[in-house]
């Protein structure tokens, strides 16, 4: 199988996935999200599947040479928990409790034609060209590269 069909199929799958599970509509990750009233911990479950296939399948591929269908395996260089990373992670946070959407599942939204995803990814991709232009961030990806930090790309 070609690397564009397996993408393929692994893209329709995980997005079948995120319909049945609820992922794609802002008021179940809302619900989710909301402790304080009528919490709907359904989320949670999915949350821990990803966790059990990762669990299950990491160990199974890690001492593998290459991937079956890439030159080489892409895995983050560092771990240490930066000051980038930290208000990247507070803002993803604060973006998916405002939308009820992170970028996977506002995509499988776009292609369903759902109107929340029509405004949330237009905005989803001018934060991304705002981080790509933001003044200092090549400096602090070469120190962070100097230091053997992995690099908030």
């Amino acid at each position: 199988m070609s690397r564009i069909a397996s993408s393929f199929f692994a893209g329709l799958l995980f997005g079948i996935g995120l319909v049945l599970a609820g992922m794609t509509d802002p008021t179940k990750v809302f619900g989710f999200l909301n402790i304080t009233a009528a919490w709907d911990p359904s989320l949670a479950l999915v949350m821990g599947g990803g966790l059990l296939v990762y669990g299950v399948g990491y160990p199974l591929v890690r001492d593998w040479k290459q991937p079956l269908l890439a030159e080489n395996f892409l895995v983050p260089e560092g771990s240490e928990i930066t000051r980038n990373l930290a208000i990247g992670a507070a803002l993803f946070g604060a973006g998916w409790a405002i939308a009820g959407f992170c970028p996977g599942p506002v995509i499988v939204a776009l292609g369903a034609g759902m109107d929340a995803a029509l405004t949330f990814v237009p905005a989803m991709f001018v934060g991304m060209f705002l981080y790509r232009v933001t003044p200092g961030r090549d400096a602090a990806q070469a120190d962070a590269r100097q230091s053997g930090a992995g690099v908030d790309a």
